[in-house]
């Protein structure tokens, strides 16, 4: 996509960069704007124990106590009903991770290992054979293994507590094991369905067309702006070689449709290439109101009574910029629009404000998103 990049930079100027040529486009891969429908992840999740912790678990959570406890009974330690286990040791933790498509039983992936009690840190601990669980309840892989931890954390007496990063959440590389495999639709139908990461008639249009082109008519077609079918062959092998050469093939994906996006917690303003403004005359000026506050003393003159005080003052100044006004000439570039800012002197949050003047006189062609 083309995009012009509108930063503040120390509020003193405004910078326009040019991401891209206007007069070329970029060919891509099937491969890096679509997917092959079916071949997506899995997420999995599951609920353990996190043992051998420095006195960092959890104290007192009930449901920790009643994990432990629950637990050792399953180890043959049989524990008084009433019994109440309380140790900081052991912290209850969820695990979670992702089961990519086409996985198989034994094979490793990297998990997730989060406190969900009052542990402080789970730093030098070690999970428990956990169940890890589908959205259909069932099993399909088993973690266990030592947590670490990037972060830590450290705590006065006083009260007072230095943590870099979050001590309470961890990773274990390789700490689970796949032990069922989830079936991917991938070859029970004589075609297959692109679909597009980024929904667009063109787009779609083009796909469908290149393909064809290459691989002879009827190959495929588009079914929405989002979605592209394409024969196959049936033979796992075959249709094995025929996505990897189909992926491969490049198209020039449409440009996206005119829009401007301000991030307003970071002050970057991002234009697309095709927004356009509309006959509009703009005056931009501003009024600075500054408040300082000092402290005078006041001294009696001699001979006189009265007390030596100190006395609060406070001096406003008030400055206002010259208002200067600029017209939009019928389908201004943003090159010009950038310009035209550039020289009346103002920030990128004028530019905004300007922006957002001209989508309520219906006079910016394009689509104003503010996060």
């Amino acid at each position: 996509m083309k995009l012009f990049l509108i930063h503040i930079v120390k509020k003193v100027c405004l910078v326009s960069l040019l991401l891209m040529p206007s007069t070329y486009a970029f060919a891509e891969r099937i491969k890096d704007i679509s997917t092959v429908a079916g071949v997506r992840t899995n997420q999995l999740v599951g609920y353990g124990l996190v043992v051998g912790l420095d006195g960092t678990g959890d104290g007192g959570t009930a449901f920790t106590s009643q994990s432990l406890k629950s637990m050792l009974n399953r180890l043959g330690v049989i524990m008084p009903t009433d019994m109440n286990i309380s140790s900081k040791n052991v912290a209850a933790v969820s695990i979670h991770t992702e089961l990519p498509a086409f996985s198989k039983p034994g094979q490793r992936l990297d998990i997730t290992v989060s406190s969900i009690g009052d542990a402080k840190s789970l730093r030098g601990g070690s999970l428990l054979m956990t169940p890890l669980k589908g959205v259909d309840g069932n099993v399909y892989a088993v973690a266990q293994g030592n947590v670490i931890v990037s972060g830590f954390g450290v705590e006065g007496e006083d009260g007072s507590r230095l943590s870099v990063n979050v001590p309470s959440i961890g990773r274990i590389p390789s700490g689970a094991s796949i032990e069922k495999a989830v079936e991917t639709p991938f070859g029970d139908k004589n075609e297959l369905t692109l679909n597009l990461r980024r929904p667009d008639f063109t787009t779609s249009n083009t796909v469908a067309r290149t393909i064809n082109k290459l691989l002879g008519p009827g190959t495929a077609y588009s079914l929405d702006a989002g979605s592209v079918n394409v024969n196959a062959p049936m033979d796992l092998a075959q249709r094995v070689a025929f996505i990897s050469m189909l992926e491969n093939i490049e198209i020039t994906p449409a440009e996206a449709p005119a829009r401007v996006i301000v991030n307003s917690r970071t002050g970057t303003v991002v234009i697309g290439r095709h927004v356009r403004v509309m006959p509009a005359a703009v005056a931009h000026g501003s009024l600075t109101v500054s408040i300082t506050n000092r402290k005078d003393v006041s001294q009696p003159e001699a001979g006189a009574q009265g007390e030596t005080v100190v006395v609060p003052a406070t001096d406003i100044k008030v400055e206002e910029k010259n208002s200067r006004m600029f017209k939009f000439e019928p389908g201004i570039t943003l090159d010009e629009i950038v310009t035209a800012v550039n020289q009346v002197g103002a920030a990128p949050g004028d530019l905004v404000a300007i922006l957002e003047a001209l989508k309520e006189a219906g006079a910016l062609r394009a689509e104003l998103i503010v996060m």
